[in-house]
């Protein structure tokens, strides 16, 4: 059975300011989460802080546990060292995280660059679009013409694991991830006709308008 990757996100409680938040989520996690069993890796992304100037953010974290298969995923969220990590959570957070599991397709495949910034878009489909036209479109079509923006280092798309459709209407259908070296080299590429392409042929599968993202930077913390 293949990997599986479980994203969380978070939102912090009303009254911790967003370095309060980050600092006391990546003091007691990392060790909570390497004690739950199965898990492989775990990466926590954290907003830049400059971005609060313009306003709250959709989440206040987001992090990443890989697992070697679902069924390892299933038995550690039904153990005891999960519900201690979601005890801590109750610790620090408005609300418990919402859960996503994920298929990742790897559609631009280089390293992560040291220091990098990463952004996380919160993808839904177009509204009255089937959702395998949707993924397939997303992922064939999409991906090959986003992968050329020119500073982009990787590109990963998330897809949402069809398994979770049975249990209602999800918040998202996936997250695209981008790396790039810098903010700059960012809003370089916004400037550029690959982007251009990239927005154009949005609207053959997204809502109309831009999708909620941040711009994040993350900790490999194992």
């Amino acid at each position: 059975m293949s990997e599986r990757k479980l994203v969380r996100l978070f939102n912090r409680r009303a009254d911790l300011s967003p370095e309060q938040f980050q600092a006391r989520w990546g003091r007691s996690q990392p060790a909570l989460v390497r004690a739950a069993p199965g898990v492989r890796r775990y990466v926590q992304s954290a907003p830049l802080l400059r971005g609060y100037a313009k306003g709250p953010m959709i989440v206040d974290g987001l992090d990443e546990i890989w697992f070697a298969s679902d069924g390892e995923m299933a038995q550690a969220l039904a153990g005891a060292a999960w519900s201690a990590i979601d005890r801590d959570l109750g610790e620090f957070c408005a609300m418990p995280p919402i859960l996503l599991p994920v298929d990742v397709h790897v559609i631009k495949d280089n390293p992560i660059p040291s220091p990098a910034v990463k952004n996380v878009e919160f993808v839904n489909r177009r509204p009255g679009m089937a959702l395998e036209p949707f993924r397939a479109y997303w992922r064939a079509v999409h991906g090959p013409i986003a992968s050329h923006i020119p500073p982009l280092v990787r590109y990963e798309q998330n897809h949402l694991a069809m398994g979770e459709y049975a249990k209602g209407a999800p918040p998202f259908d996936g997250l695209a991830i981008t790396w790039f070296r810098s903010t700059a080299d960012m809003r370089a590429g916004a400037t550029t006709p690959q982007y251009a392409a990239t927005r154009e042929d949005e609207k053959s599968f997204l809502p109309d308008g831009h999708l909620p993202i941040v711009i994040t930077q993350e900790r490999v913390l194992f």
